[in-house]
């Protein structure tokens, strides 16, 4: 396996990727994709295919949405390392001791918790009332009173807010926003952009989830929103996807631990790793990183490869594992 530091680009039949088939993928996606912004292939450490859309190019940055989740779950990973959180099996009101948790049940919720989604909450699922968050002066106050209530601790319940406190929990752990956490150990090591100190100006749809997202989201507190409102690069999205591909390693330095990766993605009923999604198909195993809109990292060790594609926001794209189990694994070869 190539240890890469810089991208580079190559011809496709070097990395086993049909050159023929793979110059149908544009006119494929301008059809039946249209809201596909940016889509990078590597494979064996290289960049088997990149191309841009509607206007857009290699430097756009571009609101991932849920693919965030991801992140701060790879910062979770960091932060244990390092020595800031003990494990994923420490109580989340450690990192909260000034919360009056009247109900004992909360006392044993844990970070793995967090990152399998299996808190229970009073919404019904996939209903999760993120406007009722938005409004909040205190998000985390307000996620800390409604976890623990209706539900089986342990029972798997989609949740944006848990993942926000995550991010919540790499503020309090390590002092620093999540933010400037993942610059200084995470995308500056993978050679990444940059992520600046985004000002919010108002906490309206547009601005929290729509055209005016830039950098990374944060609630009214400065903690960085942890399930969506980061914008990355398409390559930057590949990078991170390889990263994981990589075991943790990045040219010859080791960013996240091979047990971490080993943890995060591990088969499970849910098909939900530490905030990745798992899927069995196609003869493959694969774990993806997935926003709302069509936006993908979608991580296929057995391949050596990762499919990273940044897409505009729209309701109900195509289904974006079809798009690559139909367009993108019929032209890889060994």
């Amino acid at each position: 396996m190539r240890k890469t530091i810089n991208w580079q680009g190559i011809e496709p039949e070097i990395v086993r990727v049909n050159s023929d088939k793979l110059s149908k993928l544009e006119s494929i996606i301008k059809n039946d994709y249209s809201n596909i912004n940016g889509l990078v292939i590597v494979r064996d450490g290289y960049l088997a295919y990149e191309k841009y859309f509607n206007d857009k190019g290699p430097d756009d940055m571009q609101h991932v949405a849920s693919v965030t989740k991801s992140i701060i779950s790879a910062l979770i990973g960091i932060a244990i390392e390092a020595g800031y959180i003990q494990s994923t099996e420490q109580k989340v009101l450690d990192f909260f001791p000034e919360y009056n948790a009247v109900d004992s049940y909360k006392q044993h919720i844990t970070i793995r918790h967090l990152l399998t989604m299996t808190v229970p909450y009073p919404f019904e699922d996939w209903h999760e009332p993120l406007d009722v968050l938005c409004q909040q002066q205190d998000w985390v106050t307000y996620i800390l009173d409604s976890m623990g209530n209706e539900g089986d601790l342990g029972t798997f319940k989609y949740s944006t807010a848990g993942a926000h406190l995550l991010s919540a929990i790499i503020t309090r752990s390590t002092g620093k926003s999540a933010r400037a956490f993942a610059n200084e150990h995470l995308f500056k090591p993978l050679g990444m952009k940059e992520i600046p100190d985004f000002q919010m100006g108002a906490y309206e749809f547009d601005d929290l989830f729509g055209k005016n997202v830039k950098g990374w989201v944060h609630d009214p507190n400065g903690i960085s929103t942890g399930g969506w409102g980061l914008t990355l690069t398409t390559r930057d999205m590949a990078r991170f996807g390889y990263l994981y591909i990589n075991n943790g390693t990045w040219g010859n330095n080791r960013i996240l631990s091979k047990n971490w990766i080993t943890d995060s993605t591990k088969r499970n009923p849910n098909n939900y790793g530490f905030l990745w999604w798992l899927r069995e198909d196609a003869d493959l195993f694969t774990y993806s990183a997935i926003g709302d809109g069509g936006n993908i990292i979608c991580c296929i060790p057995q391949l050596n490869m990762v499919v990273a594609i940044a897409s505009e926001f729209m309701l109900q794209p195509k289904d974006r594992w079809i798009f690559i189990k139909e367009h993108i694994l019929p032209m890889i070869h060994d």
